[in-house]
């Protein structure tokens, strides 16, 4: 029996429950809390493995993008699982992947994902304070809309790389002040969470990181006209195992990104993997196809450049 089942949305509470259990039944799983949001939810940071090359996976900087959680957590299951009993994931040996230092952020935008997911109630002041917000954009639906943290900050648009501009581009298009979604926040990294993710890039100077979305089936592994060693090199054998396509990010997204700030500040390999099609929040039914198609992904990140 699985420990990290799909068949219902994920909280925080929830996440938080699902590492506990992995780390109890596999002691290799270490867990860290590395911050916490402004309304004391924790963000939490599972680590696998030990080595020289260090890769760093997360999940839901946006709210009803909540499945990608559960991405991590059940690739987390099956190495952890693999790497005990001797087993391989996606053919690749787990004691291969052990020889990686492999951390997953499951959760990084654990207050939206609440409102999202229902653990934040109507009349609760968490959620009147959302609603509030919501209110100033009427035409985005509520909560099922919401991508933001509960301050109303776009978490994937507040990194110190080409900021200035996603601003200038998110108010005139009239994201001009906090709400459910593509507000840049009053400066970047101003945010507990994104600061806090950042300071964690920082102290594990990882070599690759994933930053996992939904929506198009599409990686992106470029910014502005940075050349990253191998690259795209990896960019292409990451589509080729998930049958996703490679795209440059639209000009209406294409700054102040996680994976942005990352390609920028250390020149290494960075990716937005869009899993998924429909419209957001993506439903749990789509979830085994969408780890099917990202197991390849996941465990050629651990890897390296393919052979």
């Amino acid at each position: 029996m699985p420990i990290v089942t799909t068949n219902i949305p994920i909280t925080s509470a929830r996440n938080a429950q699902l590492i506990r259990a992995l780390s109890d039944a596999y002691p290799i799983i270490s867990v860290r809390q590395f911050g916490a949001t402004a309304f004391g939810r924790p963000l939490l940071a599972m680590t696998i493995g030990s080595g020289e090359r260090k890769v760093l996976y997360t999940a839901a900087h946006h709210a009803n993008e909540w499945i990608t959680a559960y991405v991590l957590l059940r690739f987390a299951e099956e190495l952890a699982s693999a790497i005990t009993t001797g087993g391989r994931v996606y053919g690749i040996p787990a004691s291969t992947l052990a020889q990686t230092q492999i951390t997953i952020v499951p959760l990084v935008d654990p207050d939206g994902v609440d409102l999202v997911t229902g653990a934040i109630q109507p009349g609760s002041v968490e959620y009147e304070l959302a609603r509030t917000l919501g209110d100033n954009y009427p035409d985005i639906p509520f909560p099922e809309g919401w991508k933001a943290n509960l301050l109303g900050v776009d978490l994937n648009l507040q990194y110190p790389a080409g900021w200035l501009q996603a601003r200038e581009i998110k108010f005139s298009q009239g994201y001009t002040r906090p709400g459910p979604r593509d507000f840049v926040g009053r400066a970047p990294l101003n945010q507990l969470e994104s600061r806090a993710l950042a300071d964690l890039t920082e102290e594990i100077d990882p070599d690759l990181v994933l930053a996992y979305h939904t929506q198009g089936k599409v990686i992106y592994w470029q910014f502005r006209d940075i050349q990253v060693p191998g690259a795209e090199t990896l960019a292409r054998d990451f589509a080729r195992t998930s049958g996703y396509d490679l795209e440059e990010v639209p000009a209406e997204s294409a700054n102040a990104g996680y994976k942005d700030w990352f390609i920028q500040n250390f020149r290494r390999p960075g990716f937005t993997i869009e899993v998924g099609e429909g419209e957001n929040p993506l439903p749990l039914s789509q979830f085994d196809e969408i780890y099917r198609d990202n197991l390849g992904i996941l465990t050629a990140a651990a890897t390296g450049l393919p052979e």
